[in-house]
């Protein structure tokens, strides 16, 4: 028996200190986060007219994100606000009187004037509140790593801060309508369909405010 429990102790020691080297946590954004813009035909020697065939852009075209590899400016204006509440009440309540009669010459004479009552009452009440509000501001710079046929711009990018001995992750994805992107090369993210917005840190301060996994076991094992 002790030949088997060290191993698997020294396995999931193993395990648990791998998944403490990682240090990108993981996300739900669309994938790539950033992609390389597709290779430009080379451009010709100038002829000294204005048009040139070589030009990625037209004369008069302005600086938004339009094609793969352009990036975006997203501005962060999230807001959410949700309030539920809920009171319940029910009672019930039932009883049962009788009585038992009989003449003397019957095995029941001595249960003359017997009475028996009974009643069961029964009440419920419960009452329930939720509330949540959510705030995030700021800005990040995305990708456009797909042109979907009818002209929106799928997006993805993500920001990294490394505060201290911690590093705090950004990440964006959602898709545009180009309609929506100002001459600045910005949208709001209320602007944004399907739009995918993470904030999650890593370090000693975050892996502090995780349960480890040997205390989820028990709580899994043991709710009680």
């Amino acid at each position: 028996m002790k030949n088997t429990v060290f191993p698997l102790l020294f396995a999931a020691l193993a395990l648990s200190g791998c998944a403490a080297i990682q240090t990108t946590p993981p996300t739900a954004v669309h994938q790539p986060m950033s992609v390389r813009p597709a290779e430009q035909p080379r451009a010709v020697a100038a002829n000294g007219a204005i048009y040139q065939p070589g030009m990625g852009r037209t004369l008069f075209e302005d600086r938004r994100a339009r094609q793969v590899g352009d990036t975006l400016t997203i501005n962060l204006v999230e807001r959410t606000s949700a309030q539920k509440s809920a009171n319940s009440n029910a009672t019930r309540g039932s009883s049962l009187t009788g009585s038992l009669g009989a003449s003397a010459n019957t095995p029941f004479a001595g249960l003359d004037g017997w009475k028996a009552q009974a009643g069961v009452d029964s009440e419920f009440t419960g009452s329930g509140a939720a509330a949540a509000n959510n705030v995030f501001t700021g800005t990040i710079t995305v990708t456009v790593i797909d042109v979907l046929p009818n002209g929106n711009l799928l997006v993805s990018g993500e920001k990294m801060l490394a505060i201290n001995q911690g590093n705090e992750f950004i990440r964006f994805s959602g898709v545009v309508n180009a309609h929506h992107v100002t001459s600045t090369n910005t949208v709001q993210s209320i602007q944004v369909a399907d739009a995918r917005i993470e904030y999650r840190g890593s370090g000693f301060i975050d892996e502090s405010n995780t349960m480890g996994w040997l205390h989820r076991f028990f709580a899994a094992v043991l709710p009680f």
